[in-house]
């Protein structure tokens, strides 16, 4: 028996720590406040920005492959034309410490090969929806 996609992005939203890729430190931008939501509803958000110290009073890391901390899921806040080599960063991370076993794109941002790709490592992708906006709809 198949899932239906809510049930699927409802599990997905069970992640406990966040590694948010192109986490803005500028309110007002979503890639500030979609984490900084998320981090209100109980998420531990841990910012992926190589330009910021800090974000939302969490260290920030220059890459992926940095954060020490084990990440449940990946959500993404870069253009579409970088996904392939962040999914590629995740797909490493995962093959490596087997975490990260998701990648959430945020509204907008896409790739299906490098999404396809990364499916097939065994990481499940949700492309081109805002993980605020769903977290409301199905949790709210």
């Amino acid at each position: 028996m198949s899932i239906t996609e809510d049930e699927r992005l409802d599990r997905l939203l069970d992640a406990d720590t966040i590694a948010v890729i192109g986490c803005s430190t500028t309110p007002g931008k979503a890639a500030h406040d979609v984490p900084a939501y998320l981090q209100q509803h109980g998420y531990h958000v841990i910012p992926v920005n190589p330009f910021a110290d800090e974000v939302l009073g969490e260290t920030a890391y220059d890459e992926l492959a940095e954060v020490e901390a084990d990440v449940d899921l990946v959500n993404v806040f870069r253009p579409s034309g970088e996904v392939p080599e962040v999914l590629g960063a995740v797909r490493e991370r995962h093959a490596e410490r087997g975490d990260a076993g998701a990648a959430w794109l945020q509204l907008g941002i896409s790739h299906d090969e490098a999404a396809a790709e990364a499916e097939a490592d065994g990481i499940e992708v949700v492309q081109d929806r805002c993980m605020k906006v769903e977290h409301g709809r199905l949790r709210g």
